[in-house]
């Protein structure tokens, strides 16, 4: 066989099939197929857990803030936390260990861990990009209030839609490209007016400064999220938690090396990592870590798109929230976007939505133009003696969204 641009070529009768490159989707659908109800029942746990740490995690960014400013370090909080991540996977990992079954290869030993490293070398780059996201995200409620700061990370489930189709090769029927617009227009809704006019910081107006990091808050975690999820579903038989252990590892280094970069041009004093802290930021490190823990089993078990919607019902919380906390008014902008995102959540997720599967068997017939007879050749099939061998089309573009 021979492969040209993802596409694997028979020598025998020349037949074109999709290449199952990494077996990210491929992995995913076995565990799709098997979930139990058990699971979907573990899955609505996920949404309920995440909308609420979401819905919490702007809320107590702005109750950290002393006179409108941050008395801490935003990178000693994300270092803090990545740190507590770290420990919370190594305490998951020994447990896990101690309930092997016989004759399993140990999930402590030297070698394991340096396989499971090299082969999981790719979660140093949503690390990275999550490094600087988490800095964003205090950066954002010096402009915003919490309900608007939620409501505009809602518009990453845009572009991560974009570069799943890109990477993923995921795809969308036009009734969900038509959900994610509706998502776009509800957000909007939510945002007219939100910018105060005629404030300015650092020289330039409010309205500009906020709305070039709302760009970048909005790129960069959407990158990291789509590499996280194909980094942990390329290595789906590695441990999540030795995953979470590499991933927030290199989060840790990330952070750490920002202290050091931000103590050489600001002084020694800065190394304090402690330093103006208080009740409501330990909370807030709490918060984060769990988030954290919690977003990594939606993109190893279920998908980012998911878990952006579930981020998306946060907004709820946190708008209430943050006006029974804070006085801030709910306004009916805000109800209307509120609306029209549920509207666009329902009709993602509906069934006359989804994009029709392809059959598991057959050939792509844009490429494939031979005889039916020449794929019924015996000698075809000579190698099949299991699935990745054999002429069984997997369908990497299928969606992963859970059953």
């Amino acid at each position: 066989m021979k492969m040209k641009n993802g596409i694997i070529e028979c020598s025998s009768c020349h037949s074109k099939l999709l290449s199952p490159t990494k077996s990210v989707s491929r992995a995913y659908d076995k565990y799709r197929d098997r979930v139990s109800s058990k699971q979907r029942f573990f899955n609505t746990l996920l949404v309920v857990g995440d909308c609420i740490l979401v819905g919490l995690q702007p809320v107590l960014v702005y109750m950290s803030k002393v006179d409108g400013k941050f008395k801490f370090s935003p990178v000693s909080v994300n270092f803090q936390t990545e740190v507590a991540k770290v420990l919370f996977a190594v305490i998951m990992l020994i447990f896990q260990a101690r309930h092997q079954r016989v004759g399993e290869k140990p999930m402590l030993s030297i070698s394991t861990f340096v396989h499971a490293a090299r082969a999981n070398a790719l979660l140093a780059v949503p690390a990275f990009l999550y490094a600087i996201n988490n800095y964003l995200k205090f950066t954002m409620q010096l402009y915003f209030n919490p309900a608007t700061v939620k409501m505009l990370s809602n518009l990453k489930v845009l572009v991560i839609a974009v570069l799943l189709k890109i990477i993923m090769k995921r795809r969308f029927s036009i009734i969900q490209w038509e959900a994610l617009a509706l998502l776009l227009i509800g957000i909007t809704v939510n945002q007219l007016r939100s910018v105060p006019e005629g404030a300015s910081s650092i020289g330039l107006p409010v309205a500009t400064v906020a709305y070039v990091f709302t760009g970048i808050f909005v790129i960069v975690p959407s990158l990291a999220s789509v590499f996280n999820e194909y980094a942990l579903k390329s290595q789906y038989d590695t441990s999540i938690y030795l995953q979470n252990l590499f991933l927030y590892g290199y989060g840790a280094i990330f952070n750490f090396l920002a202290i050091l970069g931000i103590t050489i041009f600001q002084g020694p004093s800065k190394l304090n990592i402690f330093e103006g802290h208080s009740k409501a930021t330990m909370l807030l490190i709490f918060n984060n870590a769990a988030q954290g823990i919690l977003s990594s089993f939606f993109f190893k078990y279920a998908d980012t798109i998911l878990k952006k919607y579930s981020s998306t019902v946060a907004t709820i919380f946190t708008g209430i929230a943050s006006a029974i906390l804070f006085g801030h008014t709910l306004t009916v902008n805000f109800v209307l976007g509120i609306s029209v995102v549920f509207i666009s959540m329902h009709q993602f997720f509906s069934t006359l939505s989804k994009v029709k599967e392809l059959p598991k068997t057959g050939k792509l017939d844009a490429i494939d133009e031979q005889d039916d007879h020449r794929s019924k050749d015996p000698f075809i099939n000579m190698s099949g003696a299991n699935d990745e061998a054999s002429h069984r089309i997997i369908d990497e573009r299928q969606p992963l969204l859970p059953r």
